[in-house]
């Protein structure tokens, strides 16, 4: 669903000025999102699910591994 929904955002802004042109900057962007949810995330579970710390870790730790 979040593939079908980016697509249509990204068509019915592609003449906007707010976004970055190529899609190297957009998915730049959209992995600099993804990288600050996950933090957000690890510091949710280590204040109140410190067991559950290993989730956002692997989301960091793919979202970085696919950083170029």
């Amino acid at each position: 669903m979040s593939v079908v929904y980016l697509k249509a955002y990204l068509e019915a802004t592609r003449d906007a000025t707010f976004l970055p042109t190529s899609r190297d900057e957009i998915n730049t962007l959209l992995d600099l999102y993804l990288l600050e949810k996950a933090v957000y995330e690890l510091g949710y579970e280590l204040n109140n699910r410190p067991d559950w710390v290993e989730v956002p870790i692997q989301g960091i730790m793919e979202i970085l591994g696919q950083a170029r």
